[in-house]
């Protein structure tokens, strides 16, 4: 064994004894750290009272970026480095956890678990919609279900959005089957795809664009898969819709899904329009849980 795995297993052997794994292992494990910089690193540690982190960060081996990503390993709040995932760096609760765009949607995701998805598990799905496109739908959905799935909620991102779907795109998917597979009998389980850097993440993407995306919408086996099928496998549905004002898709998905959540664009959207969402969801029977502004 030469002196690099040496001092790797002596990182590692130091995790163990203390029953849980060091920063300096998991840095050096991501290639982050190289094995013989941790012995200066420990050196200090132990001279002055520091924490690894705050060591190695003064010896110029680590930068504060390197130390919240290994924290987020130890407490298992996965998140994504540049180049390493084909998920889209616009997708900011899985390269960002750390900034106050994330902390916001955390606070969504809180108030969504208070006023919608309940213990008993009566109420899993929700509709994202929005009056307009260029709102952030989109954005917000899929950035949703990862903040819900680093709580550690089995989630389920639907691309419901068969006119001008984007979630492929934004998680680096495959799209020649999905939802519309789904519906028409052309594809199974296994067009839902799981994130495998995301972990209790899942995403169905549209597939195929169909010539009657309304009318699939309304057959009875989406309501099938939304209400017993999906229920029984993720504890939180998300439904990324088509803009309103494109066609009545959304309200379709709102009225399986029972709730709806509007997304409004700070200084873009209208109330005419937004009112209009809710009076429509109304007359269905759906909830409107709340309104998001969306300022990203």
């Amino acid at each position: 064994m030469d002196e690099s795995s040496i001092l790797s297993a002596a990182v590692r052997n130091t995790a163990l004894a203390r029953g849980d794994r060091s920063i300096g292992a998991i840095l050096i494990d991501a290639g982050r750290l190289k094995a013989e910089s941790a012995e200066p690193i420990l050196r200090l540690q132990r001279e002055q009272g520091l924490r690894f982190g705050d060591a190695a960060i003064q010896l110029g081996l680590l930068t504060p970026d390197d130390i919240e990503f290994a924290i987020s390993r130890q407490f298992d709040y996965p998140y994504l480095r540049r180049g390493e995932s084909a998920v889209s760096i616009e997708l900011v609760a899985a390269f960002a956890p750390f900034t106050p765009h994330v902390e916001a949607l955390r606070a969504l995701r809180s108030q969504l678990m208070l006023r919608w998805f309940d213990a008993d598990g009566s109420r899993k799905a929700l509709a994202i919609v929005s009056a307009e496109r260029q709102e952030g739908r989109s954005f917000i959905a899929a950035n949703l279900a990862i903040v819900f799935s680093q709580l550690g909620e089995h989630t389920l991102l639907v691309d419901a959005d068969m006119r001008n779907p984007c979630q492929h795109r934004l998680f680096g998917l495959d799209n020649r089957a999905g939802l519309s597979a789904l519906l028409t009998g052309r594809g199974g389980p296994e067009t839902i795809q799981r994130i495998p850097a995301l972990r209790d993440l899942s995403v169905l993407s549209a597939g195929a664009q169909p010539p009657n995306p309304s009318e699939l919408l309304a057959r009875q086996e989406f309501a099938q898969l939304l209400k017993k099928d999906w229920t029984r496998e993720f504890d939180v549905i998300l439904l990324d819709t088509s803009a309103v004002a494109d066609s009545a898709d959304a309200q379709t998905v709102t009225q399986c899904a029972g709730g709806a959540m509007i997304v409004t664009r700070k200084n873009a959207s209208r109330f005419a329009r937004v009112r209009g969402i809710a009076e429509n969801a109304a007359q269905t029977g759906a909830t409107i849980v709340g309104t998001v502004l969306n300022d990203f």
